[in-house]
């Protein structure tokens, strides 16, 4: 299975996710730059990592949206193929249209940093398989505007539909109803503010985010062996 992980100026874990890919997990992965990149017809699955695209200005992810990139990762999500966005990641896609909802400042209005507990709620899902049904995972947060935003009728669409992948055990940022990720309708795009990439391996404190990557190459297999 082969990823990409687009660079936008102000990304800041795209080294983080590419070392977790490549040297933690044993796949293809490679870093290109958002401003040049216009197709990525050669990649299985495609990782916006964290950071602070375009410094944040505006707001967050509001400029990243009309990077040249974001044509080939719409083109992606079209296809059916993985997309997911973590933490920076997360914000670009609601501006982008890709998921439902929007990022704002958290609840306090401070940057928040550490390791927060999440409910894994859908394992019926190719992000979410090789969690068992409800477990409780540590995984890190770090973002200044983590606070999930949509409205009622929104809301009772993540949940009837089971959109609703991951949700704060102790809410941390006032996201509505704790989300921490979600994915689309269609269920190959996933956007999420926790750091998987940054719970990999022991020495980091946690081997939590494991699952998430282990479930996308699982899938991938899977269908490779069925072609």
């Amino acid at each position: 299975m082969k990823f990409a992980v687009p660079v936008f100026p102000g990304s800041n874990c795209d080294h983080d996710m590419v070392n977790a890919l490549r040297d933690v997990l044993q796949v293809e992965a490679d870093l290109v730059p958002a401003a040049t990149t216009t197709t990525l017809d050669q990649y299985d699955a495609v990782i916006l990592p964290g950071g602070f695209s375009y410094g944040d200005y505006l707001r967050s992810g509001a400029i990243a949206r009309f990077a040249p990139v974001m044509t080939a990762i719409k083109a992606m999500a079209a296809a059916g193929k993985p997309v997911v966005g973590i933490c920076n990641g997360f914000q670009i896609l609601t501006e982008a249209g890709l998921l439902p909802g929007a990022l704002q400042a958290n609840r306090r209005g401070q940057f928040i940093c550490q390791t927060s507990e999440l409910i894994v709620k859908n394992t019926s899902t190719q992000f979410t398989s090789a969690y068992e049904p409800d477990a409780h995972i540590q995984l890190p947060i770090a973002h200044g505007e983590g606070n999930y935003y949509c409205d009622d009728d929104t809301l009772a669409e993540l949940r009837a539909n089971h959109q609703i992948l991951f949700e704060y055990a102790a809410n941390p940022n006032g996201s509505v109803a704790n989300i921490a990720g979600i994915m689309n309708r269609q269920g190959n795009v996933l956007g999420m503010m926790p750091h998987p990439e940054r719970a990999v391996e022991a020495l980091l404190g946690s081997t939590d985010g494991l699952g998430l990557f282990q479930s996308l190459i699982a899938r991938q297999t899977q269908e490779v062996a069925h072609a």
